[in-house]
């Protein structure tokens, strides 16, 4: 009996399987300017393992926005890229804490390599005192090697979709809203993604990937940290 059982999951899971084509795309640094191999060369903080689902991958789109849009399902912690024919590069990222996770259609009106942070009034409030007024650009910075600056109408909505220096949370939700990726695939996108382009960044508990690892996982939409 234990034995059919073990069986039939084994072909309800390859029958899941085949229900969208996925096909894992290695991060490269063919992209990399010379200053992106300088600084990521020397970075400050431990490498990280990215879970197997939140690497980067090739994945039949499951929705019908145009090629060209960034869709943020931050339910799954995934980001897609659409591509034409039906496809779209999905990259595992951070999201914002419940409180500070914001929703809607914004437009990339502003893209920058190696960004400054300037921490806002609020944040600095959230983290406390210790936290500078300004960093300079480079692998120790929060915002990691690339920016997506997203605005609504002529309006900056604050938040980014931007890199990492700490992509151990990859998956998680502990950032102040904004969107991170690892700075391989922040360049990645940066790279493909013109001014000008479509972001839509699903609500809360209205995620709708066909995979989403937390639950397969049995964790909740939240994070602990």
């Amino acid at each position: 009996m234990v034995a059919m059982r073990l069986t039939a999951l084994l072909l309800v899971g390859l029958g899941l399987a085949g229900c969208m084509q996925s096909r894992y795309e290695p991060a490269s640094e063919a992209n990399f300017s010379a200053k992106d191999r300088e600084l990521l060369a020397s970075v400050p903080y431990a490498k990280a393992t990215i879970p197997e689902p939140y690497r980067r991958h090739i994945v039949d789109y499951h929705r019908r926005e145009a090629a060209g849009t960034i869709v943020i399902d931050t339910d799954a912690r995934y980001l897609y890229y659409v591509l034409p024919e039906r496809k779209a590069i999905r990259y595992g990222v951070t999201i914002g804490e419940e409180a500070l996770v914001w929703s809607g259609v914004a437009k990339i009106e502003r893209k920058t390599e190696w960004p400054t942070w300037t921490p806002t009034k609020e944040i600095k409030q959230r983290l406390g005192p210790e936290i500078p007024n300004f960093v300079g650009p480079g692998p120790h910075n929060p915002m990691g090697a690339r920016a997506l600056y997203l605005f609504t109408g002529n309006k900056d909505t604050l938040y980014r979709i931007h890199g990492t220096n700490q992509p151990e949370y990859i998956g998680s939700a502990i950032s102040s809203g904004c969107i991170r990726m690892t700075n391989e695939d922040v360049i990645d996108l940066y790279n493909r993604v013109k001014l000008g382009a479509i972001v839509v960044v699903l609500a809360p508990t209205h995620g709708d990937s066909p995979h989403n690892p937390r639950v397969a996982l049995g964790v909740g939409s939240t994070s602990p940290y």
